[in-house]
């Protein structure tokens, strides 16, 4: 699975143009599900992303969480995360998971999120052509990708 996090001020996601998640202070993650991904990635990747100290103190170091600032969390699906473009022009997309797979992963990583006490925790709609308007703090951007970082 992998994720870009966004530390944002405010972001929404809209598709025909009617607003289907927006969230103030928080984190945009752009979630990818990769084939062979399961729901301990899913569960992993919610809880990391849920404790990562990327907000400020008071002293203005990244030191707080989401959880700890009390920000929300916009998640929006997006397959594109797993192109492989180390050949040719155009990116493969073979390693995403199938679309019924990773949306019930999607699913589990926005129910995940919620449980780790992320509030609120909005959402795009999987598969949609969509349109992410962020305002990015910082700009503070992170990649993770559970391959990298669980060690399978």
């Amino acid at each position: 699975m992998k994720a870009v996090l966004q530390r944002v001020s405010s972001a929404k996601v809209t598709s025909g143009g009617r607003v289907l998640g927006e969230i103030g202070q928080g984190l945009a993650v752009l979630l990818g599900v990769v084939t062979g991904d399961g729901v301990d990635e899913a569960d992993f990747l919610a809880e990391k992303a849920a404790g990562l100290r990327v907000f400020e103190d008071e002293n203005g170091k990244m030191n707080k969480s989401l959880l700890e600032v009390g920000g929300g969390m916009l998640v929006v699906s997006n397959f594109t995360l797993c192109a492989d473009a180390r050949r040719g022009r155009r990116p493969s997309f073979t390693g995403a998971a199938a679309p019924e797979e990773a949306n019930a992963l999607y699913l589990r990583f926005v129910a995940a999120a919620k449980d780790a006490g992320v509030s609120p925790v909005e959402t795009g709609a999987f598969g949609a052509d969509m349109r992410v308007s962020i305002e990015n703090d910082g700009p503070v951007t992170i990649l993770l990708d559970t391959d990298e970082i669980m060690k399978k």
